[in-house]
């Protein structure tokens, strides 16, 4: 794998708090996608005790080659006792706010939607002041799915754009671009009072026009927050970075992406789409929206 520049080193965690929270999710049987899929951000997150829940996993429907979630092992029957084990967990962390996401469960009538809302019914009643946020599969445009997670009332709906047009064959092979922005824009006519939510990873051989022109796509469907971050090869085996994109340069796409009048967006070499989402909390407070 090609040698990381400077601006990609991150601090070593100080283990004793990342050490509590690992001790939590072993007692309580709970996936993060921080250790699934290798997040370089590990460290700093369970430091600062939080963390981003894989549910309904961890094995995948999907092979997507940059990903780092196992897609070989077969997908087991929902455990219905899953909601109740992540609700306590974000009670024992004491979370502000907490993301849920999921491996891809093309296998499932409704993509694993009724779980979605489980986990956020079951954390209602033990943290009723948690704001929530949905990092979900495209559910194969499966609309009365994606109702039916909406319907549970998460403030915050996100589903990742992952990469540009041109690039989704090689990319996100089982994926859609036009889906991806359809979901969204149906969340947003759905449930107009939550905010949704779209990431980008770059250095996968797109150009700087094509970031740009995805971003004027996502605010076409008016999407509020946008996050843009550096892929990174997680084994040899998986998707080669094409290039390392300089600090100045993911400025620039945030500056743009104000311009273009998201109401956050958060670009950075290290950013990913769960990274210091606990920020929607004061989004939600400069920008109130009424269910």
């Amino acid at each position: 794998m090609t040698v990381k520049p400077d601006w990609l080193r991150v601090k070593a965690p100080q283990w004793q708090r990342v050490g509590s929270v690992k001790e939590i999710l072993r007692d309580l049987a709970l996936n993060t996608v921080c250790e699934e899929a290798s997040c370089p951000n590990i460290g700093e997150c369970f430091h600062a005790g939080t963390a981003t829940f894989l549910i309904m996993g961890p094995a995948c429907t999907r092979a997507c080659p940059y990903c780092d979630i196992d897609f070989e092992k077969k997908p087991q029957a929902l455990d219905p006792t899953e909601p109740t084990r992540l609700a306590e967990a974000v009670r024992r962390m004491k979370l502000n706010h907490v993301v849920i996401t999921s491996v891809n469960r093309d296998d499932l009538p409704d993509g694993g939607a009724s779980q979605f809302v489980h986990c956020i019914q079951s954390i209602r009643q033990v943290s009723p002041n948690t704001t929530i946020e949905v990092l979900i599969p495209d559910l194969c445009g499966n609309w009365e799915a994606l109702e039916i997670i909406l319907s549970a009332q998460p403030e915050v709906l996100n589903h990742n754009t992952e990469t540009v047009p041109r690039l989704y064959r090689r990319v996100r092979p089982q994926g859609d671009y036009q889906r991806t922005l359809d979901l969204l824009q149906k969340s947003r006519q759905i449930a107009p009072h939550i905010y949704t939510k779209s990431g980008i990873m770059v250095g996968v051989g797109e150009t700087d026009a094509e970031v740009r022109a995805s971003m004027y796509d996502l605010r076409a469907v008016d999407c509020d927050i946008l996050t843009i971050g550096q892929y990174l090869q997680p084994t040899s085996k998986h998707l080669q970075v094409n290039d390392f994109i300089t600090p100045d340069i993911f400025a620039d796409w945030q500056a743009f992406g104000e311009e273009l009048g998201f109401l956050q967006v958060v670009s950075s070499p290290l950013t990913r789409s769960s990274y210091h989402a606990e920020q929607v909390r004061e989004l939600m407070q400069r920008y109130p929206r009424k269910s």
